[in-house]
Order: C-alpha cells, then sequence, then structure tokens
C-alpha cells in the first residue's frame, strides 16, 4: 500500500480481519496476540501506520489487541487531503457525537458488546480499552460495560467546540461514577501541555467527574515528534498525539515512556503476569 506522496501505508498482514457482529451492526476488527483482551481505538484520520505500530506494541507485551475499522481507510499514511475528508465524514455520521451537547457517541454500544464478545474469548480479569484522539473518550464510556477494567483515555479531543467539554451523556456519566465507587475504576490518560485539541481544561473536567480514580499524566509538548505525518503537522498543527504519530521512539524519551506506563497499566489491571516490556524484534 502506497500513499499519494510515496509514503507507505501498511499491508496490516499479521492480523486476523474479522467480521464482528453486535446486535445486527457488522464492522471489520483486525485481531493479533494472545492473552488478556485490549480493545484499542484509533485516532483520526484511522487505522494508520502508527496506530498499528501501538498494537503491535500491545500485542507483544502479552495481550490480545482487537483494533475495530471506525473511520478512514484501514492502513493508510494520514495525508492532509485524506485526513480532511474522513474528518467531514465521520462530524455529520450518526455514530459519533463531534459536539457539545450530543452526549455520549452511539457507536459506543458497539463497542460494549465488541469488549463482551473478546472477554468471553479470551478471558481473564477483564479488557483493556485504548481511546485515542477522537475516540480518546470512548475508552471511558465504554466502562460502562462490567468487563472493561482497563481504560486509557489519550489526548481526547471531543467536543471539538468546547475545550472544556467532555463527550458523554449525563446518564453515562453517573453509570462511570457508579463504577468507580463500586469497582475501584482507574482510568490513566494522557495529553501534551499545549495540545490545542486536548487541554488542561478538559482533563480539569475529567478530575471533576473522577476524583482520585483519573490519573492525568501531562508530557512537555516541546519532547513531541517533530516529523509526524502531513496530517498531524497541518491539520492538527499541534502536538497531540503522545504514543502514535507524535511518539518519539528512543529509549528513555518521555512518549516512551508514556507507551511503557500504559502496557504496564494493562499489565496489573488484567491480572496478566510477568514484562510488559514490549518485543523489539516483532514486526
Amino acid at each position: 500500500m502506497t500513499a499519494s506522496n510515496g509514503r507507505l501505508g501498511d499491508a496490516i498482514t499479521d492480523f486476523s480481519h474479522r467480521l464482528v457482529d453486535v446486535a445486527g451492526v457488522v464492522k471489520t476488527v483486525h485481531v493479533a496476540g494472545s492473552g488478556p483482551a485490549v480493545v484499542l481505538m484509533p485516532e483520526m484520520p484511522g487505522i494508520s501506520p502508527d496506530v498499528l505500530r501501538l498494537a503491535r506494541w500491545v500485542r507483544d507485551a502479552g495481550f490480545t489487541v482487537y483494533l475495530p475499522s471506525l473511520f478512514g481507510t484501514d492502513g493508510a499514511y494520514p495525508t492532509v487531503e485524506g485526513g480532511q475528508e474522513v474528518i467531514r465524514r465521520t462530524c455529520v455520521s450518526a455514530e459519533f457525537r463531534a459536539f457539545a451537547g450530543g452526549g455520549t457517541s452511539p457507536v459506543v454500544a458497539w463497542l460494549r458488546g465488541l469488549a463482551r464478545q473478546a472477554h468471553a474469548e479470551c478471558g481473564g480479569l477483564g479488557v483493556g480499552a485504548i481511546g485515542l484522539c477522537f475516540t480518546g473518550n470512548f475508552a471511558l464510556t465504554m466502562a460502562i460495560e462490567p468487563a472493561v477494567i482497563a481504560p486509557v483515555v489519550n489526548h481526547p479531543s471531543l467536543p471539538l467546540d468546547d475545550p472544556a467539554g467532555l463527550e458523554i451523556s449525563e446518564e453515562d456519566a453517573h453509570a462511570v461514577q457508579e463504577r468507580v465507587a463500586r469497582d475501584g475504576l482507574k482510568v490513566l490518560a494522557y495529553r501534551f501541555d499545549n495540545d490545542r485539541w486536548c487541554t488542561g481544561q478538559r482533563f480539569a473536567a475529567y478530575r471533576a467527574l473522577l476524583g482520585d480514580a483519573f490519573d492525568g499524566r501531562v508530557l512537555p509538548g516541546g519532547c513531541a515528534n517533530t516529523n509526524p505525518p502531513p496530517f498531524f503537522r497541518d491539520v492538527v498543527g499541534s502536538p497531540h498525539s503522545v504514543v502514535t504519530a507524535h511518539l518519539v521512539d528512543e529509549d528513555g524519551h518521555p512518549t516512551l515512556k508514556a507507551r511503557d506506563e500504559i502496557l504496564a497499566f494493562l499489565a496489573e489491571r488484567l491480572g496478566r503476569t510477568g514484562h510488559s516490556e514490549v518485543n523489539r524484534q516483532g514486526p
């Protein structure tokens, strides 16, 4: 697969490709690995090579990763023109609530069903959920499903028009608070300090909702990858994607440490024994 600018995409040949039916709605899900299940949702504009790199790290750390196709072209390199078209289509889709006042996106009900199926297949204590950017908050609202016990909210960008808002209905907000009180749910989250799409105001809103159950970690924007794909450089326009497009894959780098912290959180919450370090020799 080659993008129009000559940069290679990812053919995703090392995953199985399933059609998953939840309540009559069928979506493609790419699956790889073994061990406890982790649902990794793509960031805008889709399942990019950087998202797939993260999925492989999760797989190589001892988990079964489920990567649902929610928008965009799977494996595509994020270009400006292609990414803008995906945003336009997604923002008017009935499955998503991109703007303030919309509440929880309807697609989350399908994702909860995927988590139930993944838990039934993989067993263990429960399922991890990793949201990124457009899907960042989905990891939290998925946690209304009892099988989801390790939500990771990365740089959540919704609602797009309210930097202090949360993409969640009042009913779902109460349900999440009940899980925190009843089950000791913990939520791990990341953002860059100068991210214009995920601000300090938004993290403050999460803290107000979740209290000490919200572990919001902030990295300096100056450490972000300075040469991300064109979509992130020209459309996103600020440090944003902590463990994907703006990650710097160098030992000791803050973004790589964030990746390792996420893997350790999943291992702790899901009860996987042994190391959470990834196998760097994997594809």
